[in-house]
């Protein structure tokens, strides 16, 4: 477990972003804020640590980021996952940069699917082939919003406890 007594480098907290004026435009520039919040907290962490578990339930950042990446694919691009608590951890084959290179092409896939999308209530891929209606496209987007916000929030403490370092 990484030692919680290192002196705090801050970073100025970034304030929220700027969208364009509509409804995708808001919840897309919020989500893609919350990923680049993310991907910002594996910055300059060096191996094993960007992997070494931070608390007692093995929540680790290269496993938050492995989870978002089958988050997405599941709810915009429509891919099954049978294992959700596999998500969460990276194979010791898995490179850091491979992980987050699979973020970064998810979510610019997922973009793409999002910009293609003409009416928000209009029901996204059915995820996984799950029985039932599909979700619409403004719910899975305010989930992935809910899901990688309460992410982030891990990652900004985990972060913290290796090397000191907060803000967004």
């Amino acid at each position: 477990m990484p030692q919680m007594h290192r002196p705090a480098k801050h970073r100025r907290d970034a304030g929220p972003p700027k969208t364009g004026p509509g409804e995708k435009d808001v919840l897309l520039g919020f989500l893609d804020y919350l990923r680049d919040s993310v991907i910002a907290k594996t910055h300059g962490v060096p191996e094993p640590q960007v992997r070494t578990p931070g608390v007692a339930s093995g929540t680790n950042l290269l496993g938050l980021v492995k989870h978002l990446t089958h988050v997405e694919r599941h709810w915009l691009l429509g891919d099954p996952v049978t294992d959700w608590a596999a998500t969460f951890r990276p194979e010791p084959d898995e490179s850091a940069d491979e992980i987050l290179l699979a973020y970064r092409e998810t979510t610019a896939r997922a973009n793409e699917a999002i910009a293609a999308c003409r009416d928000l209530a209009a029901a996204g891929p059915r995820p996984g082939g799950r029985p039932g209606p599909a979700p619409s496209l403004r719910w899975a987007l305010a989930h992935l919003i809910e899901e990688t916000g309460r992410h982030a929030g891990h990652a900004d403490i985990l972060r913290e406890l290796i090397d000191g370092a907060t803000g967004r």
